[in-house]
């Protein structure tokens, strides 16, 4: 079982604090550093630091959104960070939302079928093809590396929770990235994405399923459960995740949450958190982070072969207490 540690995923650490802490996360046990993508800190700039500075802690993007860039530009940048780190980069890819794809100017049409497309993209790209593609959503034409890929295949990661994109992340890729999901709910799309897998003639059991749980840790539980309410309601009020939400049980507290946002606005939304919703997600209010490595264990039951932690702090001084959680992990 593998834990990984996820820095800046609510962008409140300085980009200048990162080096430090990823040599001291190396340090401490944790086995690769991940960077996601919205409109927080670039997680290219991120993983490049990360990768300068580290010499056995693994870089992975969790994750890009194919819509945030050409198929090209990212089989470019994963070959960079892959060289950049001596092979230790882990390429975690998603099909964006609506929202995100208005960000950039495009259009999330049908995800599964742009998602194939995309994947079929990168990786002719990564493995040094010229590239003469025609697809319904991607088309590249005359697009071929400068140089020598150094043939390590770089695995990919598909974040997927509904059915149908858990099964593509079994048949066309690595495993699966799965975020905001409880055990019950991590079960369900583990078995989706084996039965992918099965369908496509490929073993499920080397399959990665990786989750994220995000935490906090304070004096008072109720400080750090402060904290982690300002990402649960980012998510209940995103597309897709209400639908995620909804299916685990929770579909009351998401809609009164969401018309309380577009009346009066988040934190107005904040406010109808209920202990119901909070502790039937994956999110950590801790005293400690022995309470945190105890409660992590329900998710390993579920499945899960490694465990991302997005540290969330319930302080103003960031870098100080995400220091004092990494130095604390293996004690």
């Amino acid at each position: 079982m593998q834990i990984d540690i996820e820095f800046n995923s609510g962008a409140q650490l300085p980009m200048a604090a990162i080096p430090e802490l990823a040599r001291l996360a190396e340090g401490h046990g944790f086995g690769c550093a991940w960077a996601g993508e919205a409109n927080n800190k670039d997680p290219t700039v991120m993983l490049a630091a990360i990768a300068a500075v580290t010499t056995r802690l693994q870089i992975g993007s969790a994750v890009y959104h194919i819509l945030g860039r050409t198929p090209a530009t990212l089989a470019l940048q994963a070959i960079g960070l892959d060289e950049l780190s001596g092979g230790r980069f882990l390429l975690g890819l998603g099909s964006s939302n609506p929202t995100i794809a208005k960000w950039h100017g495009t259009a999330l049409d049908r995800p599964l079928a742009q998602v194939r497309e995309y994947l079929e993209v990168v990786r002719l790209a990564m493995e040094g093809e010229r590239l003469q593609f025609d697809g319904k959503f991607f088309s590249a034409h005359g697009f071929k590396l400068a140089f020598e890929p150094s043939g390590r295949k770089i695995p990919i990661y598909l974040a997927a929770f509904g059915p149908k994109m858990s099964r593509l992340a079994g048949a066309l890729t690595d495993g699966v990235l799965i975020n905001m999901a409880n055990p019950t709910e991590i079960k369900r799309i583990a078995q989706e994405v084996r039965r992918g897998a099965e369908e496509a003639g490929k073993d499920p059991s080397r399959l990665e399923v990786i989750c994220k749980v995000r935490c906090s840790v304070a004096r008072e539980p109720r400080l750090a459960r402060e904290a982690l309410s300002h990402a649960l309601t980012f998510y209940a009020l995103a597309d897709y995740y209400r639908d995620l939400l909804g299916r685990m049980g929770f579909g009351a507290e998401v809609e009164a949450m969401r018309k309380a946002w577009k009346e009066s606005g988040f934190h107005a939304a904040r406010a109808l958190i209920t202990d119901r919703l909070f502790e039937g997600l994956p999110l950590i209010a801790a005293t400690s982070v022995q309470e945190i490595r105890s409660k992590i264990q329900s998710y390993i039951e579920a499945g899960a072969t490694r465990v991302i932690l997005p540290y969330v702090a319930a302080s103003q001084d960031v870098a100080a207490e995400i220091k004092n959680f990494i130095s604390a992990w293996d004690q």
